[in-house]
């Protein structure tokens, strides 16, 4: 189930998305704040999946807000919702997964929902998990294609050691350097559906022949040292998936 948090200054408006998420019943209200500096701070100690935020709040800017939080090692996924439909490209060049108009229907927040659950990668409620681990046997993309400095790069996907998002950038580390690049998360990951990477975090995919050590962390997280040293986390929703797939 995805945890959300919802940003807005006017408590009607904060009960009604909250009634419309809870109505689904696939998402879980982590908290609410009416104004940027509390929730910044609310944001510091809880671990949400997605964000739902105002434009316009009294005499403050949730852009303020998107922006700091895209700044974050570990950022979650953005869904404006207002009453200002002016502010969507903005919106969308903060990595906005979407933009609600005020008032909400509910159709249209289920349609949300779903996308929201695509791009986390978090399994829906009452849907089985998969009998087996992921096969990675036939068909494997050997060659990806990143823009970079206005050239193409080809990267053979063995050489990838994990792409990640690091201060609102999305980042692909290979056995030899780091490479910069503009395109979100998401799209690498359609991008290697073929290739032994999966994902494992909501900011993190790894490729798995890449793993060195698995170290245990705090509430049943992990951590995997890759071979170049560095460590990737393993957060609890993707847990329970890693374990199936390497057998631990």
């Amino acid at each position: 189930m995805l945890k959300a948090f919802i940003v807005d200054d006017e408590p009607l408006a904060r009960d009604e998305l909250s009634y419309l998420l809870k109505r689904s019943k696939k998402v879980e209200i982590a908290g609410e704040a009416d104004c940027v500096e509390a929730a910044l701070e609310k944001l510091k100690t809880l671990d949400i999946d997605v964000i739902f935020l105002d434009i316009q709040l009294a005499d403050e800017s949730g852009v303020d807000i998107a922006t700091q939080v895209n700044q974050l090692d570990y950022p979650p996924l953005l869904v404006f919702a207002t009453a200002f439909d002016e502010y969507a490209l903005k919106a969308f060049e903060l990595n906005a997964v979407d933009y609600l108009l005020k008032p909400i229907d509910e159709k249209r927040i289920q349609h949300t929902i779903d996308k929201l659950y695509k791009l986390a990668g978090t399994k829906e409620p009452n849907i089985p998990v998969s009998a087996g681990p992921r096969s990675f046997l036939n068909e494997r993309s050997e060659k990806l294609a990143v823009s970079i400095d206005e050239k193409i790069v080809l990267l053979h996907t063995n050489d990838i050691f994990y792409v990640g998002t690091e201060d609102g950038k999305t980042v692909i580390a290979t056995e030899k350097q780091k490479y910069w690049v503009s395109e979100p998360l998401v799209t690498f990951e359609r991008k290697l559906q073929t290739a032994p990477i999966v994902r494992v975090h909501r900011a993190y995919l790894v490729n798995i022949d890449a793993i060195e050590e698995i170290e245990p962390w705090f509430n049943s997280t992990f951590n995997l040292i890759m071979k170049s040293g560095e460590k990737v986390p393993v957060s609890r929703t993707y847990t329970k998936e890693l374990k199936q797939l390497l057998g631990f």
